[in-house]
């Protein structure tokens, strides 16, 4: 497995590879199993995998955790090398946003609600990233974990109208055995919080519950999941959403399928989590 932290160097290697496929993987690393499963998946599909190891600044707000975001290279390095991955690039925050740069991707409409409401140019940052990071690596596919299903409609929707050629592959939330989704800011967890933690998964299956029972009022159901949500005392949410599942409008009840996603504060720690709801009567 190579390093590579230049631009040049990576697109110098991949020209060199014009007949294979590629698939990316792109994280911001302190890599856990969920990385690992698209690692994996990639793998599969792909003659070549390369995964983006960076820590975007421009996605993060100014009082968000930027300087605090766990890094471990060494670490990463290992587990990818274990899963087969060819490449890791790595390149530094000073070579993709030089002081001169002044190009940003929004994509509209999608973004107006969910995080994109509370971390307010969360997806420019996203966006114009992964388009740099596609422009580099030129892969034929690229893997996104549905945990962060608003990040994947944004790509989704960003490939399509800028016509870039890549497959956006979805993969499942990965998750603990106890229903906790992989996140690497889990670690910032100590053991109560992490107990706490399991109200987000909890409140997934309970709205799916009150779902099956008849409740198919997204605001009632919305109501019923912060309350169930606030009988932990550790837990301060950000939001509750219940919206459409393509275009992330708002609904006023769930009539086939629809997304409920959330996103909570356990102590200082931000997590988020969604599931598709289904309504079979």
């Amino acid at each position: 497995m190579k390093i590579i932290t230049s631009i040049n160097e990576m697109r110098s290697y991949i020209s060199n590879k014009t007949n294979a496929s590629i698939g990316l993987v792109p994280t911001m690393g302190y890599f856990h199993d969920g990385h690992l499963s698209l690692m994996k998946q990639a793998r599969i599909d792909n003659d070549i995998v390369v995964v983006s190891l960076f820590v975007n600044p421009i996605q993060f707000g100014p009082k968000e955790d930027l300087k605090s975001y766990p890094r471990d290279i060494d670490r990463d390095a290992k587990m990818a090398e274990d899963t087969g991955v060819d490449i890791i690039f790595t390149p530094d925050a000073s070579e993709m946003y030089p002081n001169d740069y002044c190009t940003y991707i929004d994509v509209l409409n999608i973004t107006d609600s969910l995080c994109g409401a509370s971390r307010l140019g969360h997806f420019r940052g996203v966006a114009t990233v992964l388009t740099k990071l596609f422009n580099i690596v030129q892969p034929s596919h690229a893997y996104f974990g549905m945990k962060d299903y608003q990040q994947l409609r944004v790509v989704q929707q960003m490939v399509k109208d800028l016509n870039i050629p890549t497959e956006i592959v979805p993969m499942p939330t990965y998750r603990e055995p106890d229903g906790l989704a992989m996140s690497s800011r889990n670690t910032y967890l100590n053991a109560e919080e992490r107990k706490a933690a399991l109200v987000l998964s909890k409140s997934l299956e309970y709205a799916q519950q009150q779902l099956n029972q008849g409740y198919n009022s997204a605001e009632d159901l919305k109501s019923k999941v912060e309350n169930f949500i606030l009988a932990e005392p550790l837990a301060n949410i950000d939001y509750v959403s219940i919206v459409d599942d393509k275009s992330l409008n708002g609904i006023i009840e769930v009539k086939d399928t629809a997304l409920l996603a959330l996103a909570v504060k356990i102590g200082k720690t931000r997590l988020i989590d969604n599931t598709i709801l289904k309504n079979s009567k």
